[in-house]
């Protein structure tokens, strides 16, 4: 069904309520501004000429343009008080003064002239419009302002022009002129301001977004590395599964279809892990998305492979200490030994970054309870302190990385910058890493056990 266009009428209509709707929520002038004396600023300033142009106003109405005692202090009090309530809702306060500066115009002209005085506007009903329309220039949008404006305008020419004979100045076109610089300068500062607040929203999102996604992308890199490490597992019990019937004599049939059951299952698992790596593997992976090739099907690094990364290291130009135990730990988990490694491989990394030159000292060693894996990565200041450093934006992939390969384990991750300079890596890597769940069960028995 074809709708017809609304009618001139209808569009007015709509202009009207759009252009007479406050922007926003009545939050107070400069109430979003980080400085506390700003804030206070616009109450001062309300409460400040309320206090001096009430009475005034009220005296010049009565005594210079002739108005009785009760109308002229009524008029000052509904020409003065919006001044307080400019400072939430600019726009109401406008209307109520403008229509009693109208009234009080009319009341006027009903009263013959007396002396010189501006007209039609009082010198204090023109400082109070200009606070108004400067209050409403902070705060509403743009075809308000003009509305206003026009309004204020127009108004001042209407009553000139019904009585040109009661004042010589022209003080209705020094309020438009300067009401509208008024306007133009305060929303032109408020739509900065507006511009400003809204990009940095904007950059706290993408800031969000970018770590979420890090992080992302991180879980993502350490599954397809653990892939190998249950691979292997699986590949293990796979052949056990098959060999089993032939190292075993004596073997139940019964035991020995247990035993093929368990090798498929193996392979179809084995299969399904391939089929996830596919899906994690980035769209550059060699091999392709789906491929089975390349380096990520290459064996992981271990503990073992530390010395050759330092080494690497310190070909490099980056002076690195390095206290290894010897031998090394025996049978460590597979997940602790590649944890470790990396560790040890996004540290060294940051350092060449952030610190190029500094030294380092690397230490793995079983900790005293030997029941983990101990990490520690410790550089001191760049040999330059004013040199800049290598990569100054940082995406945080390293610190991310390592406490994601931390928390897999279980373990503890320490960082942090030293006292004389210099940052610190310490990782804890249990070898019988305890699950979430089980974490969260033991956690809560300890919150509910009574206190001795």
């Amino acid at each position: 069904m074809i709708q017809s266009p609304p009618s001139p009428l209808a569009r007015a209509r709509a202009f009207v309520i759009d252009v007479c709707t406050p922007a926003g929520p009545p939050v107070p002038l400069c109430g979003r501004s980080r400085r506390g004396w700003v804030r206070k600023l616009p109450y001062v300033f309300a409460w400040l000429f309320t206090a001096l142009l009430l009475p005034l106003t009220g005296y010049v109405l009565g005594r210079e343009y002739g108005l009785g005692f009760g109308l002229a202090l009524s008029l000052g009090v509904a020409q003065a008080v919006p001044l307080l309530v400019a400072v939430r809702r600019p726009l109401l306060a406008w209307a109520i003064a403008f229509a009693a500066d109208l009234v009080a115009a009319v009341a006027v002209l009903s009263e013959p002239v007396h002396g010189d005085w501006p007209w039609p506007w009082p010198p204090m009903t023109v400082i109070g419009m200009l606070l108004l329309m400067l209050a409403v220039g902070m705060r509403e949008r743009r075809p308000t302002l003009v509305a206003v404006w026009l309004a204020t305008g127009l108004a001042g020419a209407a009553l000139r022009s019904l009585a040109p004979e009661r004042s010589s100045s022209n003080v209705w076109i020094t309020l438009f002129v300067i009401g509208g610089m008024l306007m133009l300068i305060a929303g032109a500062l408020r739509e900065r301001g507006d511009a400003r607040r809204a990009l940095a929203e904007q950059e706290t999102i993408s800031e969000a977004e970018r770590a979420r996604r890090t992080l992302l992308e991180e879980r993502t890199r350490i599954a397809r590395e653990l892939h190998d490490v249950v691979a292997h597992h699986m590949s293990v019990i796979t052949v056990q599964a098959d060999s089993a019937p032939y190292r075993i004599e004596g073997l139940p049939e019964q035991a020995r279809e247990e035993f093929g059951t368990i090798a498929a299952t193996a392979r179809e698992s084995l299969t399904e892990m391939r089929r996830l790596l596919g899906v994690l593997r980035s769209e550059d992976a060699s091999g392709g998305a789906g491929g089975t090739g390349g380096t990520e099907r290459a064996p992981q690094p271990g503990v073992a492979r530390i010395p050759q990364l330092v080494e690497a290291t310190v070909r490099s130009g980056l002076p690195v200490e390095l206290a290894v135990p010897e031998p090394l730990p025996d049978a460590l988990p597979q997940t602790v030994d590649l944890s470790a490694y990396r560790i040890v491989q996004e540290a060294l990394a940051n350092v060449v970054r952030h610190a190029p030159g500094a030294a380092t000292r690397v230490s793995v060693s079983v900790d005293e309870t030997g029941t983990g894996l101990m990490v520690l990565v410790v550089n001191t200041a760049a040999a330059d302190r004013d040199a800049p450093p290598v990569e100054t934006g940082g995406t945080g992939h390293g610190l991310v990385g390592m406490r994601e390969r931390v928390r897999l384990v279980g373990g503890t991750l320490d960082t942090g910058p030293l006292p004389e300079g210099g940052f610190r890596v310490a990782a804890l890597l249990p070898f019988t890493a305890e699950t979430e769940t089980e974490t969260e069960t033991k956690t809560k028995a300890e919150e509910d056990s009574p206190a001795p």
